[in-house]
């Protein structure tokens, strides 16, 4: 594909950022970035992708190595979402962002941290982890299932492609709506062919995002905004800024000062998300401390029954073996979900682009702000 360089007020010109698939969309940002005379560290994945295409996570520092401030941009952690990640980096980058850094103000672009699920069209890694449910500390027991075991056999099992819906009902009259998206997407250890599986170990996605972070000095700034960018969850089109920092914390205010009270809280019971087991949130919690803030940029799809429904197929497709990439079946299959996850039409990519835009230079202007650092 040719990418001309972006028309930044004109939304319509400029969704050509979105690609057809992950091959694509990481031709279009090493040409975004080469473009904008930008260097590229590239950490290989060790597996290819469904057409032998090699797999990376492509990481570009833009601004002074030594800035005391710098915004993360992450895209990718779940994969298949990766095409709304992926088009608002390369957007920036081709809008001219890296040319409009306020003084002492880094960016650092991750670019597709799960390049296998990306390319596979999968919401988890390689080994079929969660890689946001995958943070949790390993040397410890892993934590106990919390209602996921009762819906196992509901959401994958061997003759089906669909949930038995009947049977999530059951549990939806007895614990509510809540407790039956909390029972399967907050995060469980016991069903690797499951679904929100955080794994035994850290991932390779996960080991990535950690030697990145040292690589760049993110914990010697004196301040930080990290923004991971996700689909699927809220109503369409719409971009929620999820904070999962403590209530009440200094990150709380930050990101409110900095982005408004659209800005919802999941522990606060203000967000469409609920509290969540192993999120890339506390890794970089750690990392922020009371310097800045982490936000899940998390723009909305279609309703949860369809995302279920589109995720348990995939699920009881691989839990099958081997894929055959080009059989009707499967293809059915990885076109709902990429839909699911991706919705390829105008008015959801103008949206897109639009909030993506708003929350990058709100960002900067929060991390400019802080003059006492």
């Amino acid at each position: 594909m040719e990418l001309a360089r972006c028309d930044f007020l004109n939304l319509a010109s400029a969704r050509s950022v979105f690609c057809e698939d992950y091959a694509e969309a990481r031709r279009a940002f090493l040409a975004a970035a080469d473009g904008a005379g930008l260097t590229v560290d590239s950490r290989a994945h060790p597996k290819r992708g469904p057409h032998g295409e090699a797999l990376a996570c492509d990481v570009v520092w833009i601004g002074p190595r030594a800035a005391r401030r710098v915004l993360v941009l992450m895209a990718g952690t779940h994969g298949v979402e990766g095409f709304c990640g992926s088009a608002i980096l390369t957007d920036w980058v081709m809008g001219g962002g890296a040319d409009r850094l306020p003084d002492g103000v880094a960016v650092l672009l991750i670019h597709a941290i799960n390049p296998h699920g990306f390319a596979w069209l999968r919401r988890v890694t390689e080994d079929g982890v969660d890689l946001n449910r995958n943070f949790i500390d390993f040397s410890e027991p892993l934590p106990a299932d919390e209602g996921y075991g009762d819906l196992a056999e509901a959401l994958i099992a061997e003759a089906q492609t669909s949930p038995d819906w009947q049977a999530l009902q059951q549990y939806q009259l007895q614990r509510g709506r809540m407790g039956l998206e909390n029972a399967i997407t907050s995060g469980q250890y016991s069903h690797p062919d499951g679904l929100f599986y955080g794994g035994k170990a850290p991932t390779w996605s996960r080991r990535t995002l950690e030697s990145v972070s040292a690589d760049y000095g993110l914990a010697d700034r004196s301040g930080l905004c990290v923004i991971d960018l996700h689909t699927g969850l809220g109503p369409y089109g719409y971009g929620e800024l999820i904070c999962d920092h403590p209530p009440a914390s200094k990150p709380v205010s930050y990101a409110r000062q900095w982005f408004g009270d659209s800005v919802t809280e999941p522990l606060c019971g203000t967000s469409t998300s609920g509290p969540k087991r192993g999120l890339t949130d506390y890794f970089w919690h750690q990392l922020v401390e009371d310097r800045g803030c982490m936000l899940t940029l998390e723009f909305g799809t279609y309703p949860f029954d369809e995302i279920l429904t589109a995720l348990c197929a995939d699920h009881w497709l691989h839990a099958q073996g081997g894929i055959d990439w080009s059989a009707p079946h499967a293809r059915a299959i990885k076109t709902r979900l990429r839909h699911a996850f991706y919705p390829a039409q105008a008015d959801w990519q103008e949206m897109v682009l639009f909030r993506g835009r708003q929350v990058v230079r709100h960002a900067l202007a929060g991390l400019a702000s802080l003059v006492s650092w």
